[in-house]
């Protein structure tokens, strides 16, 4: 579900993601999942996929092209953009759309330490597993959070609820994820 520019509750900022695919060590195909740097202001440490916050003027495309070069320096253009996911409003005042690329040249990656402390490739089949991701509720919410199980850690919304999706179109499921909850530690 898109939300048009003049739509937006105007108390949401937009940000963009990129859920990058290319192939795994494996020669299947997985995505980019980063570690975000541990000096990092807002979410340090957290697991993400590339993106941030749109500049004036750009669509959400441009800025997760531009911020996937920034933080992995690939630079791809609008021809290995694939589509786009759900906008995912976050409870930090994001308004975030994830941008589906194909990334050929993974062998290109090189993180960049001021945003990125290390970057993953996660296949597909690890998504599409029965307990990859699993449903909790919380006091403070109604709404029931989303955390995806990747190796020993937990990953939260918004991340998990845009690979969920994804997850869930791979399928052929229309799934929608605006009413997924993400843990109080995301709210701000």
């Amino acid at each position: 579900m898109r939300l048009p520019a003049g739509e937006a509750p105007t108390t949401l900022k937009r940000a963009a993601v990129a859920v990058a695919l290319t192939a795994s060590e494996d020669d299947d195909t997985a995505f980019l999942l980063t570690l975000r740097a541990s000096h990092l202001r807002a979410h340090r440490g957290q697991w993400a996929l590339p993106g941030g916050r749109c500049d004036a003027g750009e669509t959400p495309v441009e800025a997760a092209l531009r911020e996937l070069d920034e933080e992995l320096g690939l630079r791809l253009t609008g021809a290995q953009v694939l589509g786009t996911l759900d906008d995912y409003p976050t409870r930090s005042g994001y308004l975030i759309t994830p941008v589906v690329v194909w990334a050929a040249d993974s062998a290109a990656i090189k993180p960049n330490p001021d945003e990125v402390a290390s970057v993953h490739r996660i296949a597909l089949d690890t998504i599409e597993r029965d307990d990859a991701f699993d449903f909790v509720g919380i006091p403070e919410s109604a709404r029931r959070v989303i955390r995806f199980h990747h190796q020993e850690s937990l990953i939260h919304a918004p991340t998990a609820a845009l690979i969920y999706q994804f997850r869930e179109v791979l399928a052929g499921r229309h799934t929608r994820v605006t009413e997924l909850e993400q843990p109080v530690f995301a709210w701000k």
